[in-house]
């Protein structure tokens, strides 16, 4: 950064200071005092509505007419959520100017051009009329909320404005809720296109199964700001296990599911129960979206992770006549400066990605268009509000039928004792994933003819009551839906660390019990960290000499993987790894730095291709980077205690991420266990020389027991209230830490016992407390 630059940053964080005192310096808050600023007078309520609230600001609702409940629920998420809605508001329109000023500038262009709310009319001029009667009571609570509840904190910080909701801006929030996974891994491989071993990268990319990496990107904050939103809300991971009543010691079908997002606050879930005449659930909400995609009903319980399914293709358009582009003048306003103008050109096969400056390629790329699912009028309200009022799989998976994005496995655990699992996704009918490269050519009709064959739940795979009687699900290649006929899913997926460990702790238990599913989401245990492990070491140990260094060996002696924050042996492995990548990446592959500049340092490259390529290397060679890999390994182990030490798990206000101000809204440290493929995940790069916070993860987590209709339990990483200086802003940090849970029944009798305090709605009147 210019020092022109650095003075205009530090001159806008000054002036931001002024309105902004509330947010660095926020006035505690308790919880009765929070739900006494609940703005109640004049909720546009049809019939009196009951909520009740729990010690953590869980609320149950209780309404007499479905639209009455959508009101209720959109006033709770306003207040709730309020600054978190309207900054997600702002990225998903790609407005972050607004607040960040002209340092956001491309990451806006970038977003404009990505067009999350590009298919929103459609959408709605296609929604039956009982969904648009339930998103607009929805956005009737959540603009009361809005316009007539406090001011959050933070808004002055960050010049946040309280504007009304729309239909439109609620669907480009969901839009990027639904953010392609895949695009990470194009960023990550465009820089390479071109190169002379580009046809190896993308070889190896095709083998390991993995490229979405946050690597490969333009260089700068703006990159950072724009991988960072990708990644923490397109839902990109996440596990789900499931066992049907004959491996339930209660007799009754069971489901775990734990969602992987950014760990940064107010949490991307939040957890709410309902009851209206149509709906009776509980389970977790996105902030701003009026469904549950997490939870439970009396009949059925639910939860997905990603499928990280090719829901997208780049199309080179190079060769398309000049009338097939269409240039779209977006006005840009910039906060603290004057407003900017961006071009952005759309084609038939959707916009063109390559003209963000965030989006590198190689020199000489022909311009290349976006093909994505969420372009397409699919309709994921109408779904998720179906398949929250399902009494059975069969009409939960059909609940599905044009659901569009983000493309998810859905596992299903049923009242009936049943399990199953299904793709939830709409896929373009492709006849396979290409061999030589990623991007297509717009003139090939049999490319692009697949975008006009779209295929959805109904015709998707689907399974009911595998052998075994268990499901386990962690965007992972589904291979149990391959079959004749079935497109391919997709490109990258996670590796097969995860599901095979979860599998295991699955067949170890006969019965298995919620606590016992709870400890499994909170296993640290990466079986093939064990495997490199020991092959590294076994490779070590034949050198001449002996292995060069007895500290490394005598920490790894024995391990199995357990990523144990006290531990020394997982601080060994990543030790050798971190040496050990970028010692066998091409130089033409490594930044600046010498790390690895795309998807190379992901753990699907490193399972799939570390011990293969020392192997290959000629032995002088690889008895060299051997040496100085374990060497340098053990100056890292002085460096630090145990994992934990240098592994962190942060609680840090979104607000981190703000040039000057960001260490103020960091509220706690603590030793981290588990890592990038863990069923605990907290995921992190390689080793540095300092510790590192964790960043995506394990960040929200549901059990159910499908014998009792009360055996539910949530826990969010933070609190429901993103009010800073609230009581309930990271109440459940402690629970999170230690393994326990809040539950959330559905009778009503024990909802009255555990959600003591009460607010009435009134139509046409102030509300009772």
């Amino acid at each position: 950064m210019t020092r022109t630059r650095r003075r205009r940053a530090l001159l806008l964080g000054l002036i931001a200071l002024l309105p902004g005192c509330g947010a660095l310096m926020p006035r505690e808050a308790t919880v009765d005092r929070r739900l006494a600023a609940l703005p109640v007078a004049g909720v546009p309520v049809s019939a009196p509505v009951e909520i009740r609230w729990n010690d953590h600001m869980v609320p149950w609702i209780t309404a007499q007419s479905d639209e009455d409940l959508a009101v209720a629920l959109g006033l709770v998420h306003g207040h709730l959520r309020g600054a978190q809605v309207m900054l997600l508001r702002l990225v998903s329109q790609g407005r972050l100017s607004e607040v960040a000023g002209p340092l956001a500038s491309d990451v806006d262009h970038a977003l404009r051009i990505l067009g999350f709310g590009r298919a929103a009319p459609e959408v709605i001029a296609a929604w039956p009329e009982e969904t648009r009667r339930f998103v607009d009571g929805f956005l009737r609570g959540l603009n009361h909320a809005l316009l007539n509840g406090p001011r959050p904190p933070e808004a002055g910080l960050m010049g946040l404005r309280a504007e009304p909701f729309t239909a439109e801006d609620l669907l480009a929030v969901g839009r990027l809720a639904g953010t392609d996974i895949n695009w990470l891994g194009f960023i990550s491989l465009l820089p390479q296109r071109g190169s002379p071993d580009f046809p190896e990268l993308w070889a190896r990319t095709r083998e390991a199964g993995g490229g979405g990496g946050p690597g490969g990107a333009a260089p700068g904050r703006q990159a950072g700001l724009l991988r960072e939103i990708l990644q923490g809300t397109s839902r990109a991971g996440s596990n789900t296990v499931a066992v049907g009543a004959a491996r339930s010691a209660s007799g009754g079908a069971m489901i775990a599911n734990d969602p992987h997002l950014g760990l940064n606050m107010p949490n991307l879930w939040l957890a709410v129960g309902m009851r209206s005449p149509s709906f009776h659930a509980v389970g977790l909400m996105v902030p701003g979206l009026p469904f549950l995609g997490v939870g439970r009903n009396p009949d059925i319980a639910w939860g997905g992770t990603n499928l990280r399914a090719a829901s997208s293709d780049l199309f080179d358009v190079g060769a398309l006549p000049e009338g097939a582009f269409r240039t779209e003048t977006v006005r840009i306003r910039q906060r603290f400066w004057f407003p900017t103008t961006r071009e952005v050109r759309v084609t038939p096969l959707g916009p063109v990605m390559t003209d963000a400056a965030l989006v590198p390629a190689a020199p000489g790329t022909p311009p290349l268009a976006l093909r994505w699912v969420g372009h397409t009028p699919t309709d994921e309200i109408t779904a998720l509000l179906g398949a929250a009022r399902a009494r059975d799989g069969e009409a939960f998976r059909a609940a599905f039928a044009g659901f569009g994005v983000s493309a998810q496995t859905m596992v299903w655990a049923g009242r009936d004792g049943r399990v199953g699992r299904f793709i939830a996704a709409t896929l373009p009918d492709r006849p396979d994933i290409p061999d030589a490269d990623f991007v297509l050519d717009a003139r090939d009709a049999a490319r692009t003819g697949a975008w006009e064959r779209l295929r959805d739940a109904r015709t998707l795979p689907a399974e009911v009551d595998p052998a075994g009687g268990a499901i386990a699900s962690a965007n992972n290649r589904p291979r149990w839906a391959e079959r004749p006929g079935v497109p391919p899913a997709g490109f990258f997926f996670s590796d097969d660390d995860r599901v095979l460990r979860l599998e295991a702790l699955l067949a170890a238990t006969p019965r298995h019990t919620p606590g016992t599913l709870a400890a499994v989401q909170r296993d640290i245990r990466s079986p093939r960290a064990a495997e490199i492990a020991a092959g590294i070491g076994a490779r070590l140990a034949a050198l001449p000499g002996g292995h060069p260094s007895p500290a490394v060996a005598q920490a790894l002696a024995g391990w199995q993987g357990d990523y144990d924050p006290s531990s020394r042996a997982p601080l060994a492995f990543e030790a050798l790894l971190r040496h050990l990548v970028p010692a066998l990446v091409p130089e033409s592959r490594r930044d600046a730095t010498g790390n690895p500049r795309g998807a190379e340092s992901q753990w699907n490259f490193m399972t799939t291709f570390l011990l293969r390529d020392l192997d290959a290397l000629p032995e002088p060679r690889r008895a060299e980077v051997l040496r100085r890999a374990a060497t340098a390994a053990e100056a890292d182990l002085a460096r630090f205690a145990d994992w934990g030490e240098a592994h962190r798990l942060r609680a840090a206000h979104w607000l981190v991420n703000l040039p000057l101000l960001g260490r103020f809204f960091v509220y706690g440290d603590w030793p981290a266990g588990g890592s990038r493929e863990t069923p605990m995940k907290t995921s992190h790069g390689l080793l540095g020389d300092a510790a590192r916070p964790a960043t995506f993860g394990s960040m929200a987590r549901h059990v159910s027991d499908m014998a009792d209709p009360d055996a539910n339990w949530f826990t969010l990483w933070g609190g429901q209230d993103g009010w800073l200086g609230s009581a309930a802003f990271m109440d459940q940090v402690p629970l999170w830490r230690d393994g326990r849970s809040i539950r959330l029944p559905l009778r009503a009798e024990t909802v009255a016992a555990e959600f003591p305090r009460v607010t009435r709605l009134a139509p046409g009147a102030a509300a009772a407390r």
